[in-house]
């Protein structure tokens, strides 16, 4: 291996970026970014539906060693959080090949290289593949019956059809989502009525949104990024139990009472899982949306789609157009790329419908192999970014201890296998224990969620080159 490694990195969103990003920080340049559209961004590049923004405040919803002095506002939207990746990306333009869609990814054992095969049939060579693919790239529509027979208009919120003209039409929304929370505000008055369907009520806070002022200073942007990240400590240690989770269900019983003078539609909203079990929200605009006398809230189960709408029991709800506002598939990382490891195991296969790496990184039998926003990183109360600048980290750890080497890093099975039961323990106790089906895979597992704090995170994702096997690492 060279003294340089080469490194490909599959994605340019937020982790892409980051990861981009953070080895040109450490004087690595031979990088280069394969990105399938046109141009960078990622989630906040395709979701354009109205009111899109972060429920985290910028100034912790971007990279610590790339600060913003431009925020507009404490929680910025959509449009804003793509200008800050753009003018990230503008600085490592020159290694993104954008329009390039990877399918497959091979490791070569001879020569401990990654072919990357592109779809346009070019292949690209690396020693170290990075895939930053994301978590939140397909979109969850539920398989109910009927659902081609529609005779409406039907998008889901992540491909949001602009030249559909809400203005009088009787649209029906399916999900309570952090998504459906953002758009519904903006649809509600232009529709002639809006129905929304609920499986399971959000906990739903207040969010401190107000223009940002006088916070250019870099001290000052070090404070406020500093504080938020305390704060979502403190709400991850709630929400996992470590404090009581009843601090936030007052907050939100709270929110709900102040808001929504209804009794029967106050009742709908009250949520009955534990704060965390469903994302908990933060909106101001939500539950006023679902108090306008054209609005209604529908908690029945659907069973089947109509010609003419949805239908919950036996009542025919109509509708002209119809959005899912359902989320994502968050267990498949990326299951689409064909990823071949060490004696032709693909990683699909090995995962086996159940994604599982150590630390969210590697995975045993697939060398110089990294995930980004991989399994088990997922957040419920903080920055994912903050998890993401600790993988970047992580990276960038693994291709200088590679220039020094010239081997290959391929973690032992028994340290990934030591991982994942420590997160499955983990996992079974506490919030987690008494949360429904939708963070699981098919055993039952959940593979998306990191069960601590960003801060054991951050301690945690130290390279180690005793977690990786010693036939292949030099020390």
């Amino acid at each position: 291996m060279d003294a340089n490694p080469e490194v490909v990195v599959i994605g340019a969103g937020f982790g892409g970026l980051g990861v981009a990003l953070s080895l040109r920080r450490a004087g690595f340049e031979r990088f280069t970014v394969l990105e399938r559209a046109s141009g960078p961004g990622g989630v906040w590049r395709d979701n354009t539906y109205p009111g899109a923004a972060c429920d985290v405040p910028s100034s912790l919803y971007s990279y610590s060693f790339a600060p913003s002095t431009s925020w507009p506002r404490r929680y910025s939207a959509q449009p804003d959080i793509l200008r800050y990746l753009r003018a990230k990306a503008e600085t490592v333009r020159d290694r993104i090949r954008f329009g390039a869609e990877v399918v497959a990814a091979t490791f070569d054992e001879s020569r401990n290289r990654w072919s990357v095969a592109l779809a346009d049939g070019d292949v690209v060579e690396a020693d170290v593949l990075v895939r930053a693919v994301g978590q939140l790239t397909t979109p969850a529509v539920p398989a109910l019956p009927g659902l081609g027979r529609f005779a409406g208009e039907v998008f889901h919120s992540a491909a949001w059809r602009h030249d559909v003209d809400l203005r009088g039409k009787r649209v029906a929304v399916v999900g309570t989502g952090a998504s459906a929370a953002q758009f519904v505000p903006e649809i509600a008055p232009l529709t002639e009525h809006l129905t929304v369907f609920q499986r399971s009520a959000p906990h739903v806070l207040p969010k401190p949104d107000a223009p940002l002022t006088g916070r250019s200073h870099p001290a000052r942007l070090r404070a406020a990024r500093g504080g938020v990240w305390l704060a979502g400590e403190t709400l991850t240690r709630l929400l996992h139990g470590r404090l009581s989770p009843a601090l936030v269900s007052a907050v939100a019983a709270a929110h709900l009472r102040r808001q929504v003078r209804d009794p029967a539609l106050r009742e709908a909203l009250r949520p009955t899982t534990r704060p965390g079990c469903k994302r908990v929200l933060f909106s101001n605009d939500w539950y006023p949306a679902l108090s306008r006398p054209d609005v209604e809230v529908v908690t029945g189960p659907i069973t089947e789609v109509t010609a003419r709408g949805l239908r919950v029991g036996g009542r025919e709800v109509p509708a002209d157009v119809l959005i899912w506002g359902t989320g994502f598939t968050v267990s498949g990382f990326g299951s689409g790329l064909r990823v071949t490891g060490r004696d032709g195991r693909d990683l699909t296969e090995t995962w086996a419908g159940r994604p599982r790496a150590h630390l969210g990184l590697t995975v045993p039998g697939f060398p110089n192999l990294f995930l980004v926003y991989g399994p088990n990183t997922n957040l419920g109360g903080n920055s994912v970014i903050t998890m993401i600048e600790a993988q970047c980290r992580y990276v960038v750890e693994a291709v200088r201890h590679l220039a020094g080497s010239g081997t290959a890093l391929e973690v032992r099975p028994e340290v990934a296998e030591a991982f994942d039961a420590e997160m499955t323990s983990r996992l079974a106790r506490g919030l987690w224990s008494t949360c429904s089906s939708w963070y699981r895979t098919a055993d039952g597992s959940i593979t998306t969620n990191w069960p601590g704090t960003t801060w054991e995170y951050l301690r945690r994702t130290r390279l180690r080159p005793a977690d990786f096997e010693p036939a292949r690492v030099e020390v």
